[in-house]
């Protein structure tokens, strides 16, 4: 009954993109149909990934839907840089990182229960996240005083970038061929989708949320002036778990059927690969439209880390539970406090 009511709701993402081009919504009705559209986008891309995963292993799997989901955070993003709004490109791409860490994983886990997770995998994104952080201090503290777009830094940001980039490409090459290996050895077989059917749905949902998504975005302003928020706590947190509502659906619904460890693939592969593909894709890209600097904030550097930290902590054994779930989530909470109580930069 549940499967029949989300295909049906399917509809919904083509009317969204349809009535935004040809009728004069109000702002709030968009954001309303918009988010509403992206639960059974997000639960698509959730069951193309799972049924991909069958044909490659949980690894393999977690990183198609890391690279499927996160393809509309990087078309929120470039839309936002054309638009000059550096503070929300900022904002969303540490928010989703964190949102990923703490949010999606915390709800995967509540979902999923006990079980255990790949250690060595988990410890991979851990360190790319870790060295990220580091590499963005390296322009985020000379912004701290100052225009933080001035162009001196928007041209220090370009040999990070590219520094996060071959990292990226090295540590995928590992990743994936380790799993690769992994999946062999089992012999498993699958019974589901084709492994082309599900990339081509995986592609299509993709495609969908990002319109859908961009229409959301597009109302934001005016619903976060009506509820009276800063433009950076909605970039930092709504924005954030708008574009990563595919790992949110995905991640949850796997997890809730008992395969913990894809979930936890899915929820720390896309919060590794935000950190050193996403965000130095996002600033190169941006040459071409406006520069763009990594002057992240003072507290959205501290809250990365402390985010880190937690789920290191939380996932250091390889066990998971409801309880590490909630914790994460609470976490979440805390930092999205901090986050609206930030407020704009002075």
């Amino acid at each position: 009954m549940v499967r029949r009511i989300l295909y049906a709701l399917l509809s919904l993402a083509p009317i969204v993109i349809l009535l935004h081009y040809v009728a004069d919504l109000d702002p709030t009705m968009e954001f309303v149909l918009a988010a509403t559209a992206l639960i059974p986008l997000a639960w698509l891309i959730g069951e193309a990934t799972e049924h991909a995963a069958e044909h490659t292993g949980p690894g393999i799997g977690g990183f198609l839907n890391a690279t499927f989901g996160n393809a509309p955070e990087l078309i929120i993003a470039l839309i936002a840089v054309h638009e000059g709004l550096t503070e929300v490109v900022r904002g969303s791409l540490t928010g989703s990182v964190i949102g990923n860490l703490l949010l999606v994983l915390g709800f995967s886990l509540l979902a999923g229960g006990r079980g255990h997770t790949d250690r060595e995998s988990s410890f991979l994104s851990f360190g790319l996240i870790a060295v990220a952080t580091l590499l963005f201090l390296i322009v985020a503290v000379p912004g701290w005083d100052g225009d933080p777009d001035r162009s001196s830094l928007a041209h220090l940001t370009i040999p990070v970038s590219i520094a996060l980039l071959v990292l990226y490409v090295g540590a995928t090459w590992y990743s994936l061929r380790r799993h690769r290996r992994q999946h062999d050895s089992t012999g498993e077989e699958s019974l589901g989708w084709s492994f082309r059917f599900a990339l081509l749905v995986l592609g299509v949902a993709t495609v969908a949320t990002a319109l859908v998504a961009e229409v959301l975005v597009g109302s934001l302003e005016v619903f976060a002036e009506k509820a009276g928020l800063s433009d950076f706590f909605v970039a930092a947190v709504i924005v954030a778990i708008v574009g990563n509502a595919a790992e949110h659906g995905g991640a949850v619904l796997v997890a809730h059927r008992g395969k913990i460890q894809l979930a936890a693939e899915i929820a720390l592969s896309s919060a590794a690969q935000v950190a050193v593909f996403l965000i130095p894709a996002v600033a190169l890209l941006s040459l071409l439209i406006e520069p763009l600097a990594f002057s992240f904030r003072q507290v959205e550097i501290v809250m990365l880390a402390t985010s880190l930290l937690i789920t290191v902590a939380v996932l250091f054994d390889g066990r998971t539970s409801r309880l590490r779930g909630g914790i994460l989530v609470a976490s979440y909470i805390g930092v999205a406090i901090v986050f609206y109580q930030a407020g704009e930069r002075f």
